[in-house]
């Protein structure tokens, strides 16, 4: 069986090309041969991917959240067994599935062979793995250069934060999921099939195998006063430190297997970290399309 093995060779500090020897050598123990592709930019990796990724028993690649989501985008539909080596900054979708972030690990993982079939959220003609979001701190992750993350790693979102997102717009939100439906404004939306936002365990008793998305809206007025804006950087933060499980009257909580979300047009979403569209977005899971080697015994 033959294997790919294809990188983006920027993500994380860019020292993927150092390793690449181990690799191969690694990925030998399973297949009887592996061809090693290096991507020219996220667009060139989902043209690859769509093109070649059926002519090999197993395609491994190695990025961070946006490389996953752009691997999923090629090959879904395809039936094809993937290995993830997570070489990002945060590696949430790596934490959501306890893939270990260092590459010997992740690595492991793939040689014993251990696979699930995995749900992923289809979101008009996009794809998102763990997350569509919009609001408040979302733009970070598509805004933050690389040169900063490759110098400061994780830090880099954050200081771009400070800079450029302390100011939480305001915009309506409907949404209807579950057979519920909740009308407010809002300055976050949180759309989520991973446990892991940002490095955090926003989402701690979500699964990617259960069928379902789990959303969170952070409430706000129209024209909030110092007291209700202070209020809503304090909710921000108590769903990232205690979940969105928590028990706070302005953050609400729905779940189910499709979402819908109408909002305005000035709204802009995010998908795995990766710049989406604008305005409204219906959200569905697609149960079981992706394929990928996880570690066994793991409650994913």
């Amino acid at each position: 069986m033959n294997c790919l093995f294809i990188f983006n060779p920027v993500s994380g500090k860019g020292k993927i090309k150092k390793k690449l020897p181990h690799i191969r050598k690694t990925l030998m123990k399973r297949y009887e041969s592996v061809e090693i592709y290096e991507t020219k930019s996220g667009e060139d990796l989902g043209a690859y991917l769509a093109a070649h990724a059926e002519e090999y028993g197993a395609v491994v690649f190695a990025g961070g959240d946006g490389t996953f989501n752009k691997a999923i985008a090629a090959t879904e539909g395809k039936d094809v067994q993937l290995g993830y080596l997570p070489t990002g900054t945060v590696n949430d979708i790596a934490r959501s599935l306890k893939i270990p972030r260092r590459v010997r690990g992740a690595l492991k993982v793939i040689v014993k062979g251990n696979s699930a079939r995995l749900d992923c959220m289809k979101v008009g003609e996009r794809y998102a793995m763990y997350i569509a979001a919009a609001g408040a701190f979302t733009g970070v992750t598509f805004h933050t250069p690389q040169k900063s993350k490759n110098a400061l790693g994780a830090l880099a979102y954050f200081f771009e934060a400070v800079r450029h997102n302390m100011k939480f717009d305001v915009f309506p939100v409907k949404a209807t999921s579950g057979g519920e439906t909740v009308e407010t404004d809002a300055v976050l939306v949180l759309v989520m099939n991973g446990k892991s936002v940002a490095g955090f365990p926003v989402n701690k008793t979500g699964s990617m195998t259960d069928g379902k998305m789990e959303t969170v809206i952070i409430k706000q007025v129209q024209k909030p006063n110092f007291l209700r804006k202070l209020g809503a950087y304090f909710s921000v933060a108590s769903l990232f430190v205690f979940g969105c499980r928590i028990k706070k009257r302005d953050i609400l909580h729905l779940e189910g297997e499709c979402v819908k979300i109408e909002t305005e047009d000035r709204v802009l979403w995010d998908f795995d970290g990766e710049e989406g569209f604008f305005g409204d977005a219906e959200m569905r899971v697609l149960r079981g399309a992706v394929r990928l080697f996880v570690p066994k015994n793991k409650k994913i």
